[in-house]
């Protein structure tokens, strides 16, 4: 009688989880709090203990367009239409460094807080939640620059400008994210039984950037090398950086098609990475 009536005063019950596929968003809100903690960690920590801190966020992009505009615009002679190259590639690295911030974060979920996952109970989906929100921050910072530069070169004279589809890029921030998220839990997984594939996201990632159309329009490969245009076409992340560009610059081109595919590529990769996660998080302890 003592059991049940302690029984029936607990707020919550752990139990093991029925089925792979769950997300529980109920209990994600529970945590809520917890969730902003971590937030508040991956922003305060990363740059803690460096001499620029955050400036390290604005440097960042500013410092590879630079480099984008001298090597393949300069150099190399690839051509970004009536818009300012440094713009044209600045576009495409702020939403790209967007991904890339949330794939590499959730990658290792489970090797980077075993320690913490062993010893407390929490929705453990709520560490990679965390890591695409406080990225979202990040990516607010860098966006904000990329505006004082619009404004600029838009004072400037040069031909850009914002039209209806403009009001879509939301849109496109949140594919980003959670593909970023779906991959993330996908690897991580993967990571915690094979830890070459560690090894492996930094080059992957830089492989990645220049079959995503990041540095150069998708129209410039269908007219050079058709051959290979099919890579470009079928990679969804060339879709969103494509798209980007229009939306914000007014250059390229936009593929409804295409955005269409890349939220359903989307969706299912995100399905997935939460079934193996699901799946991962009842043993990761015992290989991690």
């Amino acid at each position: 009688m003592n059991s049940q009536k302690n029984n029936a005063n607990w707020l919550f019950e752990i139990t093991p989880k029925n089925n792979f596929f769950t997300l529980n968003l109920k209990e994600v809100w529970q945590y809520r709090d917890l969730l902003t903690l971590f937030v508040k960690r991956d922003v305060v920590t990363v740059y803690k203990q460096t001499v620029l801190g955050p400036l390290w966020y604005l440097i960042q992009p500013l410092f590879t367009s630079i480099t984008f505009t001298i090597i393949f615009n300069n150099l190399a002679g690839i051509s970004t239409g009536s818009v300012p190259p440094f713009l044209f590639n600045l576009a495409g690295i702020t939403i790209w460094n967007y991904f890339t911030a949330c794939f590499t974060g959730t990658s290792n979920t489970f090797g980077a807080n075993a320690g913490i996952f062993g010893k407390v109970y929490f929705p453990r989906i709520i560490v990679p939640i965390s890591i695409v929100i406080s990225n979202l921050l990040k990516f607010g910072i860098q966006f904000f620059i990329f505006i004082a530069f619009y404004i600029y070169y838009y004072l400037q004279g040069a031909p850009i400008g914002l039209s209806i589809w403009s009001l879509g890029f939301p849109v496109l921030v949140v594919l980003m994210g959670v593909l970023g998220l779906g991959l993330g839990m996908i690897i991580s997984s993967m990571v915690t039984k094979y830890r070459d594939f560690s090894y492996l996201i930094g080059f992957g990632i830089q492989l990645l950037m220049y079959i995503s159309a990041v540095v150069y329009p998708m129209a410039l490969v269908q007219e050079k090398m058709p051959e290979y245009a099919w890579i470009i076409k079928y990679n969804p992340l060339a879709y969103i950086i494509e798209s980007t560009r229009f939306m914000l610059l007014s250059v390229g081109s936009i593929s409804v098609l295409g955005l269409l595919y890349t939220a359903v590529v989307t969706v299912v990769l995100f399905l997935v990475g939460i079934l193996v996660f699901n799946n991962t998080e009842k043993s990761f302890i015992d290989t991690v």
